[in-house]
């Protein structure tokens, strides 16, 4: 628990990210994540294949890794190396207001889902526990209240609310689908959120049109 603390602990740092996102330009802010997406890689892959690079890797997270991430005949990369991907592609993708909500989803549901799930969890939920997505679920419906909206309808917020649901159950089936969590939550969040907008934009176009035309600003 105190390992799982730690990791949880470094991963909410990642929340300077949408945050920074928030007051930075699409230019901006990739010009900044891109290089340390790339750098960070580099590290990660390499320490495979370079013995020093391995040592000082283990010396200065090995503690935090699971046994996947430690696992040289698979040569998986670290969380960390997913967030930030998960990071860039989001970013790159989906609108602003989009990507900000489904990687801030990931980071405080991800942490949430984690500890309560390891400390509370007694009920099988696919690969998780039933606590933890529950938690995973709570703790993403309260982003979505806090996170940046369009204009701020009611259903933006169902938007988000059913997007996070559908990213519980991926991030409780990550073994199943052999996806890290930090990579596909995200992505998922983002494409159910930007789907149920243009669907929306598509059953009251009247209504509707001028809030998915804002979206995409």
């Amino acid at each position: 628990m105190t390992g799982e603390l730690a990791r949880k602990v470094i991963h909410l740092c990642s929340l300077s990210i949408p945050i920074a996102y928030s007051y930075l330009t699409y230019r901006a802010m990739l010009s900044v994540l891109v290089p340390i997406t790339v750098v960070a890689f580099a590290i990660d892959y390499g320490r495979y294949y370079v013995g020093w690079l391995n040592k000082l890797f283990n010396i200065l997270v090995g503690p935090i890794l699971r046994p996947h991430e430690r696992d040289s005949s698979k040569k998986l990369l670290s969380g960390g190396s997913y967030v930030l991907i998960s990071a860039c592609l989001s970013i790159l993708f989906f609108p602003k207001v989009i990507a900000i909500s489904a990687f801030s989803i990931l980071i405080i549901s991800d942490a949430s889902s984690a500890l309560i799930g390891r400390r509370f969890g007694k009920r099988h939920f696919l690969d998780k526990s039933l606590e933890g997505t529950l938690a995973f679920i709570a703790s993403a419906w309260i982003v979505i209240f806090i996170a940046p909206k369009v204009i701020g309808v009611w259903e933006e917020y169902a938007i988000g609310m059913i997007a996070a649901v559908l990213g519980a159950i991926i991030e409780a089936a990550s073994v199943t689908l052999r996806f890290d969590d930090n990579f596909s939550v995200p992505l998922t969040i983002g494409m159910v959120m930007w789907m149920l907008y243009y669907l929306l934009s598509l059953l009251s176009p009247s209504t509707y049109s001028v809030l998915y035309h804002q979206l995409l600003r």
